[in-house]
């Protein structure tokens, strides 16, 4: 009976991923990224925009990232600075780990206040860069992900059940082994979260990498999809399992 509640409870993942895939698009589009080109770059210059209300940014494809230079692709990488002010709306609007995870329509205008539209398309965030002590965003990575662009995206796992989980009403701990998953694929399947249900999960039940689906153009990068996501461990075996791949 276990088995079957977990074999459903992975469907209903499924469904869950899926639904939280598109929807999360759909939303993106209420943010449409503004950008501005820069033509300098140095500390001092990043430290101006900075205090102008803006943060510095770069976007190119992702495969510029590619050890084999024959792979990369050297055309369409800007440099820019966005506005302060709408990331962190868009930062508060999204669960935020999903924020390098998801894709939105970006522009990118001729100046401050141009209409002039220099370049437009779909990004998805790929990194942000904060200061250590404040946790100030100082710079922002974007690459191109219009539909059909392979990409490797960290998708995040979030978590949910845990209130009514069995495992954890008798004490147990959710060990959550993996914090995200990282998938190749086209960028309009890969989805912003993944979301694991551990409602129906018994004290040392688990779900494994290979329990999650997604769409059949995505491969799991991991050399072992056979490791566990979370388990429920008893509260004395409460440490975390390392990660093995």
């Amino acid at each position: 009976m276990a088995q079957w509640w977990r074999s459903a409870a992975g469907h209903y993942r499924t469904m869950a991923a899926s639904r939280c895939s598109s929807s999360a698009f759909r939303c993106s589009h209420y943010h449409t990224i503004q950008a501005i080109p820069r033509e300098c770059t140095g500390s001092k210059v990043s430290a101006r925009d900075r205090v102008q209300g803006r943060i510095p940014a770069v976007l190119f494809f992702q495969n510029l990232l590619e050890k084999n230079p024959d792979n990369r692709t050297e055309s369409k990488k800007y440099l820019l600075t966005v506005e302060k002010k709408q990331i962190k709306a868009i930062l508060d609007s999204v669960h935020a780990p999903t924020f390098c995870s998801t894709r939105f329509p970006l522009q990118i205008r001729a100046g401050s206040g141009s209409s002039h539209l220099v370049e437009s398309g779909t990004v998805l965030p790929l990194k942000i860069h904060r200061d250590e002590e404040s946790g100030k965003i100082l710079n922002l990575v974007f690459v191109w992900a219009e539909d059909g662009m392979k990409l490797k995206v960290d998708v995040p796992v979030i978590f949910k059940g845990e209130d009514v989980c069995p495992g954890i009403q008798k004490g147990g701990i959710l060990n959550k082994i993996r914090p995200s998953l990282k998938y190749l694929g086209p960028s309009e399947h890969i989805p912003s979260k993944i979301v694991v249900d551990v409602s129906n999960l018994d004290i040392e039940d688990r779900i494994f990498m290979r329990d999650i689906e997604v769409h059949p153009s995505l491969k799991l990068l991991s050399k072992n999809e056979n490791m566990p996501i979370c388990k429920v461990v008893p509260t004395s075996l409460g440490n975390r399992e390392p990660i093995v791949e």
